[in-house]
């Protein structure tokens, strides 16, 4: 499954900022709005309500507890100012004051009716209660005050007179304050959020520069580069984990020194040993020359110990030769002896000279000429087919292929093949696939010694299991090998 898309730490860090400072502003705008609305709201219609009946005491005592159209023109026009008009009402009569002309410039002046007034309204007022509504009409806000008049006695009794008040007072004033606070607070939430993404800007770089720093030294400490460390700032938890990448490096690097010293240690003493081993082994394979001519005139039990004895000298030279040979490589001494040679005759002359001609198939197209060191491609072409004939199954086959720059030769057999766990270890030195293929006598080192002929001329040698089954070794070369230490030849 593909790993899911995701943003990165520097993106992630401005988004949560941003959504922070969005939510706050909201949150907090939000409430302070809300809270602000209704303080406004509430002040102007207490003090509409209470101008509205301070100035409809100011009629008492009526002329008449039965008005007539004049009279309650003249209550209408007793309750308006320039912010509001009036309808008084008794029984079917009603008159309205405050005409459209005395309405605050800029505003609508909305025509109220008797029918206009909820009757929610009519009813408490109607019923002898001081009521408000507010409403909106043509789009713009109005405060509706109802009250009722009542008759007062002597005794103080009273009754409700019928004779009721509507005051429509425009909250335009009011609703310009809370828009004009909603603005504000709308520009202080975009102010707040860009001071946010600044703050998440620095934040963030004050922040990533230790991780982007703690990167690029991780990738240089893997790339080989273990003196890398990273400069320490601060006591915060990032100046703890650069803390603790230079003490990892360090020992890294001290376990790294001790481990490559062990390892040129180990070679030396390979080299060494391989070395002084050479001079006995002459000696002991001239004895053992000797005595395998005269182990079939012995005794069997002592013509038998005689061969083993020739055979096992024989192996341990092999040995040793090989051990020489990869202290070569590990040292860097091995050097090329190019030369131009016909491919096709090479891999003739290798099969001949070990009597393989045949039990080999081969396919050399004539004409295949490179430049290449023909003793050490004898070494491998001779490692490849020696193990395909002890431990693969016939036909082994050599195959010649030819390209512009570099020519290919494929060994294979026809046997089970090789086992998918051991393929990347097949050129390990001393590493045999015993369990994949029978016990090999060899020291295990001839494929690790073939490879690093095929590289010394700047060529490679892999393996694969066929399709219809068996091993097979490819060996690509460039036709015009370079010697490492003095270029072309």
């Amino acid at each position: 499954m593909a790993p899911r898309p995701s943003l990165g730490l520097h993106a992630r860090l401005l988004f949560a900022f941003a959504l922070l400072c969005v939510v706050t502003a909201a949150a907090v705008g939000g409430w302070i709005y809300v809270e602000a609305r209704t303080a406004i709201l509430q002040r102007a219609q207490d003090a509409a309500v209470q101008a509205m009946t301070s100035r409809l005491q100011a009629l008492y005592p009526l002329r008449s507890a039965t008005p007539d159209q004049a009279e309650l023109g003249e209550l209408a026009a007793a309750v308006t100012d320039k912010y509001s008009f009036a309808v008084a009402v008794y029984q079917e009569e009603h008159a309205l004051a405050g005409p459209p002309g005395r309405w605050r410039p800029g505003e609508n002046a909305p025509v109220l009716t008797v029918g206009a007034i909820p009757p929610g309204l009519r009813r408490v007022v109607a019923g002898g209660d001081v009521a408000w509504q507010r409403v909106v009409w043509q789009g713009a806000p109005y405060l509706i005050m109802g009250t009722p008049l009542v008759i007062v006695e002597g005794d103080g009794k009273w009754w409700v007179s019928g004779i009721e008040v509507y005051v429509v007072r425009s909250l335009f004033p009011e609703q310009h304050s809370i828009d004009e606070l909603a603005a504000r607070a709308w520009l202080t939430g975009g102010a707040a959020l860009a001071f946010a993404v600044v703050l998440a800007l620095l934040a963030s770089r004050g922040v990533l520069r230790p991780v982007r720093e703690l990167g690029r030294a991780a990738r240089l400490l893997g790339e080989g580069q273990l003196r890398t460390r990273i400069a320490v700032r601060g006591s915060d938890e990032l100046a703890d984990v650069a803390r603790t990448f230079n003490n990892t490096a360090a020992e890294l690097e001290r376990h790294v020194k001790q481990l490559r010293e062990m390892e040129a240690d180990a070679r030396r003493f390979v080299a060494d040993v391989s070395h002084e081993l050479r001079t006995p082994l002459a000696a002991l394979a001239a004895v053992a020359d000797v005595l395998d001519e005269e182990a079939a005139r012995l005794p069997e039990p002592a013509g038998r110990a005689a061969r083993l004895v020739s055979q096992e000298t024989l192996n341990l030279t092999g040995l040793v030769n090989d051990l020489i040979e990869i202290s070569r490589f590990d040292s860097g001494v091995a050097a090329l002896a190019l030369n131009e040679i016909d491919v096709a005759e090479l891999v003739r002359a290798t099969l001949r000279t070990r009597g393989w001609s045949e039990q080999v198939d081969t396919e050399l197209p004539p004409g295949v000429t490179a430049r290449l060191d023909p003793r050490r491609v004898d070494v491998i072409l001779a490692n490849l087919v020696g193990n395909a004939l002890r431990h693969g199954e016939p036909p082994v086959s050599v195959r010649l292929r030819a390209e512009a720059d570099r020519v290919t030769l494929e060994v294979r057999d026809h046997g089970p093949g090789l086992d998918e766990a051991v393929l990347p270890h097949v050129f390990d030195r001393f590493y045999k696939a015993s369990a994949a293929r029978a016990r090999s006598e060899g020291s295990g080192l001839g494929l690790a010694i073939a490879r690093e002929n095929a590289r010394l001329h700047r060529g490679d040698l892999t393996v694969a299991n066929a399709l219809d089954g068996g091993a097979m070794f490819t060996l690509r070369l460039p036709r015009r090998a370079h010697d490492p230490d003095g270029g072309p030849e």
